[in-house]
């Protein structure tokens, strides 16, 4: 087995179609095709099902190309560790962070990161939807934060960070802002505005409607600033994690009988293929004081 193999399976796996992967890896579609014949003898078993246009990976194919996307990520990061000690050139590192995470209790830290490793550059990333910790086994992120545990994964490392509770967010100035504990009745009687990338949806309307408060938004958005202004415009309330306001006039408020909480992570790749800075950074993540 060689790298070409490995580059080779991973265009074929991506494109399903030869002339497509023979493009991509800049060889002929007939050596493609002997590679890809020599890797299923090597291993004994096909990858790939070849049914006219309906090609598509076996088992083992799917497996393999995991295995091979580690391999891949290994082989560039010693291609920029390489570049960055020859050349002198800083390493690159990509974190991507779920869209409902604020950044107030991670500027801190990065910064900090920032200021022991001078040989990093962070590029920060915001998780798409659909988007997990599969992201960081691919190769696309070396690193995500994540609003919870992801699946249980032994090629993963898991950091866990800080709990934060949800809470109802309010302007400054509004009438619930000058209660302690905000009551579920009282939610009822103001405008609702719905957060729809929030993870614990279902849990929160469920305890909202098991307290005869059905909720009914007239707004709903995913993208949070928008949700958050126009609560800090004291045009609606809503229910938000108590660390992620990123909008200036918001204050938050705990409702009572609701204990919904989430538990942050940092979540790495694990294994001596990840880049040594990564494995760094998760180090400081878990003796970080997060409070």
């Amino acid at each position: 087995m060689d790298i070409n193999q490995v580059r080779y399976f991973l265009n074929l796996a991506e494109t399903l179609n030869f002339t497509e992967a023979a493009r991509r890896s800049r060889v002929s579609q007939p050596s493609l095709t002997r590679a890809i014949q020599r890797l299923e003898e090597q291993l004994g078993s096909p990858l790939i099902y070849r049914d006219g246009k309906d090609s598509r990976l076996t088992a083992l194919g799917r497996d393999v190309q995991a295995e091979f996307m580690r391999i891949e990520l290994a082989l560039r990061n010693v291609r920029e560790h390489s570049e960055s000690t020859v050349l002198g050139r800083r390493r690159i590192l990509d974190i991507a962070v779920a869209p409902t995470i604020g950044p107030a209790r991670f500027t801190a830290f990065f910064f900090d990161v920032l200021g022991q490793l001078p040989s990093v550059k962070i590029n920060m990333h915001q998780l798409l939807s659909g988007e997990s910790a599969d992201e960081v086994l691919s190769g696309k992120y070396h690193a995500c934060i994540l609003p919870g545990m992801p699946r249980p994964n032994p090629k993963l490392n898991v950091v866990p960070l800080f709990r934060e509770r949800f809470l109802l967010a309010c302007a400054k100035d509004h009438p619930l802002a000058g209660n302690d504990v905000i009551t579920t009745e009282a939610l009822a009687t103001y405008p609702y505005v719905d957060r729809l990338a929030c993870e614990f949806h279902s849990q929160i309307t469920e305890h909202l409607m098991d307290h005869d408060a059905v909720m009914q938004p007239r707004f709903s958005a995913e993208r949070e600033d928008w949700v958050q202004q126009i609560v800090a415009e004291g045009r609606a309330i809503c229910i938000m994690p108590e660390h992620s306001a990123v909008v200036q006039g918001l204050v938050t408020r705990p409702i009572q009988g609701m204990s919904l909480e989430r538990e942050l992570v940092f979540v790495t790749v694990s294994g001596s293929g990840t880049p040594r800075e990564v494995r760094r950074i998760a180090q400081m993540a878990a003796r970080h004081d997060w409070t």
